[in-house]
């Protein structure tokens, strides 16, 4: 795969909120990217693949010569994942193995996107990608299981641990506070959960920087978030001000929303050792909130 030859890159969770950014970042890429997904979107060209079938996964793979599998496929409902373990297992495990597995036998490299949530959030000290895990629900759990798997599969692989993931796209706290912010005059956000939030467009860059660049040179795990740290409270302020609404936001205790998973009271990332291996420049919070939410506004315009 080190030659020059155009590869041949297999995107999961294709119509995802990173497999959508990863989509638009990588249009000019001389590399040939095929996108797959068990859903399609209106006018999107999409690949239909069921990542938990191993067979389906090696067949696609084998006919389209897949040198490299990007897996931003992933069972993200925090909550939900608590009462239906068995998919959040599928998804975030059984099908992370059948990935590796198939990508081990082809000799291709594996990017696996992971989370903060393998982490128990009791420290204060930015996490290290040699912290210990524990994570507090089965989401985390689940996720950590998936890590363990793709580095047991004996394929070359690179995992990217990330936070708090935002777009312009589908469902996340960026446009939730920007409709409630607009239509409420007080609203509640907790203040004691620190982390930092991720522009799913920058890590979406930096995969295709390292995928196209050829970078990877060791398997390993490596942190990314934008940079700085906040709470969930000063993320909705920031969200609320930047969209020109007027909500009078208040902090709250987590205790206050009682939820049925457990969330990480700290887990800011720390990204000393992707900025060091792939020279990436991480951007800061707020810049890329900004850029977000001009793009949302302009999406919504036309």
């Amino acid at each position: 795969m080190l030659n020059l030859q155009v590869m041949n890159i297999l995107v999961t969770g294709g119509c995802g909120q990173l497999g959508t950014e990863l989509r638009n970042v990588a249009a000019g890429s001389k590399e040939h990217y095929i996108f797959s997904d068990v859903i399609s979107l209106p006018g999107v060209e999409t690949l239909n693949l069921d990542i938990t079938n191993i067979d389906a996964v090696r067949l696609v793979c084998d006919s389209e010569s897949v040198d490299v599998i990007v897996n931003c496929a992933a069972y993200t409902n925090v909550d939900k994942a608590e009462d239906d373990p068995e998919t959040a297992m599928l998804l975030n495990a059984t099908a992370a193995a059948n990935l590796a597995a198939v990508a081990a036998e082809r000799d291709a490299l594996m990017v696996h996107v992971s989370t903060d949530y393998v982490f128990h959030g009791d420290g204060t000290l930015p996490c290290r990608e040699d912290f210990t895990t524990n994570p507090l629900g089965v989401y985390g759990a689940t996720k950590l299981a998936g890590e363990k798997a793709v580095k047991e599969s004996g394929c070359r692989y690179v995992i990217f641990r990330t936070a708090w993931l935002y777009s312009p796209y589908g469902k996340n706290f960026v446009r939730t506070m920007r409709s409630l912010t607009s239509s409420r005059d007080t609203l509640n956000v907790v203040f004691d959960q620190v982390g930092t939030p991720t522009y799913a467009r920058d890590l979406a860059s930096l995969i295709r920087s390292v995928v196209d660049g050829r970078l990877v040179r060791e398997n390993g795990i490596y942190h990314y978030s934008n940079e700085g740290a906040i709470s969930w409270y000063d993320f909705a302020k920031a969200i609320c001000e930047l969209s020109g609404n007027t909500c009078d936001i208040r902090p709250c205790h987590t205790s206050e929303f009682p939820s049925k998973a457990e969330r990480p009271a700290f887990s800011v990332l720390d990204k000393t050792k992707v900025k060091e291996t792939f020279g990436v420049v991480v951007p800061y919070w707020r810049d890329s909130l900004k850029d977000c939410i001009a793009r949302i506004v302009e999406m919504e315009n036309t």
